[in-house]
This record gives structure tokens, C-alpha cells and sequence, in this order.
């Protein structure tokens, strides 16, 4: 197993559990409406989930898949470091959202590559 597919299975594996979580936890719930965005916790999650599965079938079906998913991911991730950055979350509360943006969008690299 090459490290690019554990690292497109750890994003594919931690997007579905966020997604789920975005769509059915009260925590979740709670923070975005802290975030000021109560209106897209199911948009998110459900995006969350697609780009997740996404990410893993790409791996072994249709890469473009993976590329679509990762891309995805990675936008929405980068978007949430902005909404934290915006409601003055703290650098170590915000730096989780950064760092799966840059993951996601070494995936979609990847994936590009695969093309």
C-alpha cells in the first residue's frame, strides 16, 4: 500500500465520520451556529460525505472521481479555515481545517496525475 492511498483513505475515512457528524450530532449543530451559518450544516455534511466516498471509490474505480472529490473537499476546507479566521477562532482551533485543505488538495494533485 503506497502512502498516497493511506493518505486518500485517512481523508476519505475522516470526511465520511465529519459528514455524518455534521448531519447528526447536536455539537455540530451548536457550532454552526456559532459560526453564523446554522443554514449549510446539512450541505456541508452531505458535501462532506459525497467527497469522502468520492475520494475512496476514485482510488479504485474512475480516478477523476478522486479528483473531483479531493478538489471539493479541499475548497470547502480552505472556506472553513475562512469562516473560523472571520469569527476570530484561534490559529490551533482553525489549523485543522487549513491542514485537510492542503491535504485534499495534495490528493487532487495526485489524482490529476492519474488522469
Amino acid at each position: 500500500m503506497t502512502s498516497f492511498t493511506v493518505i486518500a483513505l485517512f481523508s476519505g475515512a475522516c470526511f465520511l465520520f465529519y459528514g455524518f457528524s455534521c448531519l447528526l450530532s447536536n455539537r455540530m449543530a451548536l457550532e454552526f451556529e456559532r459560526f453564523g451559518i446554522p443554514q449549510y450544516r446539512n450541505l456541508t455534511g452531505i458535501l462532506q460525505i459525497l467527497g469522502g466516498l468520492s475520494i475512496i471509490l476514485g482510488l479504485y474505480t474512475i480516478s477523476i472521481l478522486g479528483f473531483m472529490g479531493a478538489l471539493g473537499l479541499s475548497l470547502l476546507m480552505f472556506l472553513g479555515f475562512g469562516v473560523r479566521l472571520k469569527i476570530k477562532d484561534s490559529f490551533v482551533l482553525s489549523a485543522p481545517a487549513f491542514l485537510f485543505g492542503l491535504l485534499n488538495a495534495y490528493l487532487a494533485y495526485r489524482f490529476f496525475l492519474m488522469l
